[in-house]
C-alpha cells in the first residue's frame, strides 16, 4: 500500500471517528423534561448525536470539582457566569434558555389542595400527610427556608421526604408523598403525577437556566451548534410547551 493511500485512509478513519462523537452535556434537572424534546429534534437537524447527564446544580457543582467534563454545561445563570469567571467556561458563550418558577403536583387522581394564595398554600402544606422537596436542589432549598419564613417549617420538615436530588413528582407517584414541590418544568416532566399549579405569586421564585461551552470541551463545534439551535423558535416553542417563561 502506498504512502499517500495509507495516509488517505488515516484521514478518512479521523474524520468517521470525529463524525460519531458524541456531543456531552451535564445538565440540570431543571430542565430534563426539555432535553428530552430538544435533543431529539437538534439531531434530526444536524445529525450529531448527543449524551447527556443530570443532577441538581449543587450535585453538578460537587461533579464538577471532582474532575468531571463536558462540551457543554446547561445550569442557573448565575452558576454560568460564576463558571465563566473561573475559567471553567469559555467567555461569551452563556446562552439563555428560559426560566421556571416553583410549583406544586400531587398523584394524577388525588384531590388538588387549593394553593391559590399564601394562606390557602400554608393551610395546604399544613394538611399534607406528606411533602416532597430537594435537599440540594436550588428550588428544594428555596423551599425549606420559605417555610421557615412562614412559620410552619418544624411542621413540613416533620413530615417531609427529602431526597438529595431528581424529580420529586416521582415520590407522589410512587405514593411516598402525597404533595411535591419543585420547579414547574421538573413537575411536568413526571407521567402520573398532576401539575396543580405555580406557588402564589408573594412567593414565587423564577430561575433562568442558561447553557455554557466548557473550556476543555472535546467538540467545541457541536457545542457552538446546539448553542445557536437553543435559540430557534422551534427551541423557544418547546421550553413554553414545557411550563418555562422565554419572556
Amino acid at each position: 500500500m502506498s504512502y499517500l493511500r495509507c495516509c488517505l485512509l488515516a484521514m478518512i478513519q479521523l474524520v468517521g471517528a470525529h463524525a460519531m462523537a458524541d456531543l456531552s452535556i451535564i445538565s440540570s434537572t431543571g430542565v430534563s423534561s426539555i432535553m428530552q424534546e430538544l435533543i431529539p429534534a437538534f439531531e434530526r437537524e444536524t445529525g450529531q448525536r448527543v449524551t447527556i447527564s443530570y443532577d441538581t446544580s449543587n450535585i453538578i457543582m460537587d461533579r464538577l470539582k471532582r474532575g468531571d467534563s463536558a462540551d457543554l454545561l446547561i445550569l442557573t445563570g448565575p452558576l454560568i457566569d460564576n463558571l465563566t469567571q473561573q475559567g471553567r467556561l469559555q467567555a461569551g458563550t452563556r446562552t439563555d434558555m428560559a426560566k421556571s418558577g416553583i410549583g406544586v403536583a400531587v398523584k394524577a387522581g388525588a384531590p388538588r389542595p387549593d394553593i391559590s394564595s399564601v394562606a390557602a398554600f400554608k393551610q395546604a402544606l399544613l394538611d399534607a400527610p406528606s411533602v416532597a422537596y430537594t435537599g440540594t436542589g436550588a428550588s428544594g432549598q428555596y423551599f425549606a427556608g420559605l417555610v421557615d419564613k412562614m412559620g410552619i417549617g418544624a411542621e413540613v420538615k416533620q413530615k417531609a421526604k427529602v431526597p438529595a436530588g431528581g424529580l420529586v413528582a416521582e415520590l407522589v407517584v410512587r405514593g411516598d408523598a402525597a404533595m411535591a414541590v419543585q420547579m414547574i418544568s421538573e413537575l411536568k416532566a413526571v407521567p402520573g403525577a398532576d401539575y396543580v399549579g405555580p406557588l402564589p405569586g408573594a412567593m414565587q421564585l423564577y430561575t433562568v437556566f442558561s447553557a455554557g461551552l466548557m473550556s476543555q470541551a472535546k467538540d467545541p463545534t457541536a457545542a457552538k451548534l446546539m448553542l445557536d439551535f437553543m435559540k430557534k423558535p422551534q427551541a423557544q416553542a418547546i421550553y413554553r410547551a414545557k411550563g418555562m417563561d422565554t419572556d
